[in-house]
């Protein structure tokens, strides 16, 4: 690990042009977060502050760390105070704000006890907060933090935690073979502890990193064989995850009714409610590409009817928008769309260029191809500025298509898509989701 940890130092992935009002920036520590105050249009602009905040919160953390020169108490606790005075600024009620405060707080109490360990638990919760905001720059630099200030001094169930999830972060930046070595370390070390749940979670994780090279015949194997090694041991997480991951690479390779029974199956498995709304969330994505918006709109509806974490709950009404473009149904589409639009401020760029894509969709659906060229411009604005590489893609074809589009459409009136034949399973797993409110 450590010469990974070395590699992430002098190759990171997110150290790379940063804004020209503020060169230098690339050299400092944590400058990460220094690129919210450079992309700031004001420096006391609430992400400028939060950025600051983050900054100054983690160069604190880095006191702790072996080989850093340790501070005299009355040193210590002027840093400390500063570093809080600046966490204490920013309104209580973001969730950011909370997470930070957390840092320093623990940060002082390790501090104190000389026990490293104590800051392991509100770093971490950092870094997962920031890779569901898709900061995931931001989460990668967290994680480095916390392997650099307590590596192995923290307890091995605590290293497996942090190796797993930095392999996770890797893998959604697209560095696999990074991500595949974390995979393998967290492996390493759980067979050392008998942890089987963990060396489980590994060769899912693996799978999926093979997966986002493109080799979906190998990730789907590897996820069968992890399956039965799971069902086996009786272990009803690893085994939803693996049904989970397993639909995503039946979906991705084009065949998205083979993928449907093994979400349901994940939805089944899980106990968590989070998990399972994600679950839900993925499962009305693929009905409705077999067709079938009944059976999507009864799962996302649960999502809304249920409560989720932000980004699914968002993720859930911006599918719900596009399910009533598919039905040409004008009244839902602009009802949702107007709760979409409610949550803009929130939305992190791979959602808010998901709405507006979708909302460009249902627009050239409802014959408004003026609006709709707007909305796909600002979808690929979006995914330009945040580096969303697959999203710009996806956008282009659609533009490229939307003027054959609106011929066609001028020329004879639109019909609905008949829905494509669908599977028993299928639709065995569409009247499952009927049930789900009784």
């Amino acid at each position: 690990m450590r010469h990974l940890r070395a590699e992430m130092r002098h190759k990171r992935y997110f150290w790379g042009t940063m804004n020209e009002s503020a060169p230098g920036l690339y050299s400092l520590p944590h400058a990460v977060f220094l690129r919210r105050l450079a992309g700031a249009t004001r420096g006391t602009s609430l992400d400028a502050r939060l950025g600051r905040a983050a900054f100054v919160a983690l160069r604190l953390v880095d006191l702790l760390a072996p080989d850093e020169h340790t501070p005299s108490p009355d040193a210590f606790h002027y840093q400390h105070t500063a570093t809080e005075r600046a966490c204490r600024g920013i309104p209580a009620d973001r969730p950011e704000t909370g997470h930070l405060i957390g840092v320093v707080e623990s940060t002082a109490d390790a501090f104190h006890a000389h026990d490293v360990g104590l800051v392991f638990p509100a770093l971490f919760a950092y870094a997962h907060y920031l890779e569901d905001e898709m900061r995931l720059e931001e989460a990668l630099d967290v994680l480095e933090t916390l392997e650099r200030v307590g590596g192995d001094a923290f307890r091995a169930e605590d290293r497996i935690a942090a190796r797993l999830r930095l392999a996770r972060v890797l893998r959604k930046v697209n560095r696999f073979d990074d991500a595949e070595q974390a995979y393998e370390e967290a492996a390493a070390l759980a067979h050392g502890i008998g942890d089987r749940h963990s060396q489980l979670l590994s060769s899912i994780g693996r799978a999926y990193a093979v997966m986002g090279r493109g080799n979906l015949g190998t990730a789907e194997q590897s996820l069968r064989d992890v399956l039965a090694d799971a069902a086996a041991v009786g272990d009803r997480e690893a085994e939803a995850l693996g049904h989970q991951i397993l639909a995503v690479a039946l979906s991705t390779s084009g065949r998205p009714s083979e993928a449907i029974p093994h979400e349901w199956r994940a939805y089944q498995l899980y106990e968590d409610q989070e998990a399972r709304m994600r679950t839900l969330s993925d499962l009305g994505v693929m009905l409705l590409i077999v067709g079938d918006p009944d059976g999507a709109e009864r799962a996302l509806t649960e999502i809304v009817r249920r409560g989720a974490a932000r980004d699914v709950l968002n993720n859930a009404m911006i599918e719900l928008m596009h399910c009533a473009s598919f039905r040409r149904d004008r009244v839902g589409f602009e009802r949702w769309r107007e709760r979409c639009e409610t949550q803009l401020g929130t939305m992190p760029a791979n959602i808010l260029t998901d709405f507006y894509l979708k909302a460009g969709i249902g627009r050239a659906r409802f014959n408004q191809f003026e609006r709709a060229q707007d909305l796909l411009a600002k979808a690929l604005r979006t995914a330009g500025s945040a580096g969303l590489h697959e999203f710009e893609f996806r956008i282009e074809r659609i533009r490229a298509g939307l003027r054959d589009c609106q011929e066609r459409c001028e020329a004879t009136p639109e019909k609905v898509a008949e829905p494509s034949s669908q599977t028993r399973a299928v639709r065995e797993v569409s009247a499952s989701l009927a049930h789900l409110e009784t």
